[in-house]
């Protein structure tokens, strides 16, 4: 059969574009400081503050997993956007710490959210058990790019809803990095923390979400590794510094750029948050030190993929990122990956 002769195929009519409508984020409970991190490798308070920015960070519990985090998360921000979790029909999650293969993250936090229990647990006593017999749920994907997930997945349901193939998408960051830190590794382990952040994206007839811009630098794929068999969490520092001051900040313009908007135009640059001095002479490198810089490395470590929404919902629930404001969201890291794409902030 010829192409011309082939049977037409009719595609959904997908919508102009999609637009943030709610934000959220879960922490654990357990805060660990500097000086805990120094009973545990030669450090102290003054060298990992120099050197990071990081005062604290928070740290789950061992029966804690990445799907309890992310559902936190999706709960937030969809009470934030007033929408209900039957209305979803798309999850994403970017994560690069899930241990379990299948169900995946978001196949969990969706029955999650219909049920209130991850799959296979016992509801809860004195509720029915949910019957989800004939329920259609929402498409469910984990995607792994490590610190530049969220970015990635933004992306992937921006282009979903842009497609017809969703209306109203989840998206996820969530990752618990202290269960891949070796604790004796002092150059590491001053970094990593857990927590999971969130975004409700829905279809727009004025698209609130820029294009993603997306690559790789085969260069440096080695510089961020969690490998079999040790499975632990480990970089190259100085490589990985190196890039983020010569040049992320051609990467982050190359995503302004596709945007149709400039520099000046930015009101918020809500980065990877890896280290303080890396994040403070990105934002100079842009000319946007002046404006709102996320910087909740300080109180929430290296969260990977998660750090993104989570910084980004932390400062927009204490109402330090205003609304109706062109904000940059770029992450970089494992692979070795950057992503990322202006989004209009919510209206309050």
């Amino acid at each position: 059969m010829s192409e011309s002769t082939a049977p037409a195929l009719t595609l959904p009519a997908g919508a102009a574009g999609s637009r943030i409508v709610g934000i959220g984020h879960h922490q654990p409970e357990k805060v660990m400081t500097n000086d805990d991190i120094a009973q545990l490798v030669e450090t102290n308070d003054e060298w990992i503050r120099s050197r990071t920015g990081i005062v604290t960070r928070h740290v789950a519990a061992d029966h804690v997993t990445v799907a309890d985090m992310a559902t936190g998360a999706a709960r937030h921000a969809l009470d934030d956007a007033g929408v209900p979790a039957s209305d979803v029909d798309l999850v994403v999650v970017a994560t690069t710490t899930a241990f379990d293969r299948s169900p995946n993250t978001a196949g969990r936090v969706a029955y999650a959210l219909r049920t209130g229990v991850q799959p296979g647990a016992s509801t809860p006593e004195g509720e029915d058990e949910p019957d989800l017999r004939g329920v259609v749920g929402p498409a469910v994907i984990d995607l792994n790019t490590a610190c530049s997930g969220f970015a990635y997945a933004v992306g992937v349901a921006d282009q979903a809803i842009r497609a017809g193939s969703a209306r109203t998408a989840v998206v996820i960051g969530s990752e618990k990095l202290t269960a891949v830190t070796d604790w004796s590794d002092r150059s590491s382990c001053i970094l990593t923390a857990d927590g999971a952040g969130a975004v409700v994206l829905q279809a727009s007839d004025t698209p609130a979400v820029g294009p993603v811009v997306w690559g790789s630098e085969p260069e440096i794929t080695p510089a961020v590794r969690i490998e079999a068999p040790a499975d632990k969490f480990v970089q190259d520092g100085r490589a990985v510094f190196k890039w983020a001051i010569t040049r992320a900040a051609d990467r982050a313009r190359r995503v302004v750029e596709a945007s149709g908007l400039t520099l000046d135009d930015i009101g918020v640059l809500v980065a990877h948050q890896a280290n303080l001095r890396i994040i403070e002479p990105l934002a100079k490198g842009l000319g946007l030190e002046d404006r709102v810089v996320v910087t909740d490395i300080t109180e929430s470590g290296n969260t990977s993929a998660a750090s993104i929404p989570m910084g980004l919902s932390k400062w927009w629930h204490s109402g330090k990122v205003p609304a109706g404001t062109p904000a940059l969201l770029f992450g970089f890291g494992g692979g070795f990956t950057w992503a990322g794409q202006v989004v209009i902030t919510p209206s309050r």
